[in-house]
């Protein structure tokens, strides 16, 4: 199952109490559906969860049942359907909508009038027209729908709401979406996926984590790169030191730092210090052995 179906699953448990938050709620659904219309309300769903909860969603909401309710045993896409005119005249009425005088859709807030009818009505536009990534991998919340005043008066609840979200255009589709995992950690504990919400607090731990980690290790690999290519530096001017005029002409302290570098050709400046007689500190064997590469006999 994906992470936006697990997170319709957890909103779909939430209980339908209020009155109010049913209507609240299918309204967001009917918005953000296939089709609602003076001749035809049409709801397709995938998920069993949604299957299940319509029937009674809308029997709270509206005390009608759909004509056509499939299973929430029968596997795939399942249409809801309500073609009967009462129950249609019904539905519009109750969001004070005169069935056959309406050319576009809008939002009546005065159906949205309280906190909890907004998260409600939010909760049913996620089901019908919302999706969110795996969070492992990237943050990214939509709402789709095809009606533009929809979504421009969705956008103004997301804005009383306290939230930020963008909007696009899309193959005729209109698009609200958020990519900052924190506004939808907030968006998912509002509409009533607190689990969810602590699923995407989680991926950011881990993923953080992991980023931390890599730059550490892409760190050290560096400066490992930089002691071995000083090394070989300090190495070939020993080299040449032995050549010319012999280690043995060196003073004794210089003698003892060249001595310890070829004999731990990799080590840092930090255990060759530990190594000399008596320990010196990393700034005194750095010091021995940039003067070592800077030696002329």
């Amino acid at each position: 199952m994906s992470f936006s179906s697990e997170t319709k699953a957890e909103l779909c448990r939430v209980p339908l109490q209020k009155h109010c938050c049913a209507v609240a709620e299918a309204y967001g659904i009917l918005l953000y559906c296939n089709m609602f219309t003076a001749d035809e309300i049409r709801i397709v769903t995938s998920s069993a969860v949604l299957t299940d909860r319509l029937p009674k969603l809308f029997k709270k909401a509206f005390g009608v049942a759909f004509d056509i309710a499939p299973s929430s045993e029968i596997k795939g896409k399942q249409t809801f359907s309500i073609t009967n005119k009462e129950h249609i005249k019904h539905i519009f009425a109750a969001y004070g909508y005169e069935a056959r005088g309406i050319l576009a859709h809008h939002v009546n807030l005065g159906v949205l009038e309280d906190s909890c009818c907004k998260a409600a009505f939010l909760r049913g536009a996620f089901l019908a027209g919302g999706s969110i990534t795996d969070p492992t991998k990237s943050y990214h919340l939509e709402l789709v729908t095809d009606h533009y005043n929809v979504s421009r008066e969705t956008f103004s609840i997301l804005l009383e709401l306290g939230f930020s979200p963008k909007d696009a255009s899309r193959s005729g589709n209109y698009v609200i979406y958020f990519k900052q995992s924190e506004a939808i950690e907030d968006f998912f504990t509002l509409m009533g996926a607190p689990l969810s919400a602590m699923d995407i607090m989680s991926a950011k731990v881990d993923k953080d984590m992991r980023n931390a980690i890599n730059r550490r290790v892409n760190c050290d690999s560096a400066n490992a790169d930089k002691i071995v290519l000083a090394a070989q530096d300090q190495l070939e001017a020993i080299r040449r030191i032995e050549r010319t005029t012999g280690l043995d002409e060196l003073p004794d302290k210089l003698r003892e730092a060249a001595l310890l570098r070829i004999a731990n050709p990799e080590a840092s400046l930090t255990d060759l210090a530990a190594l000399a007689i008596p320990p010196v500190t990393k700034s005194c064997i750095s010091h021995r052995l940039r003067r070592l590469t800077e030696y002329i006999g």
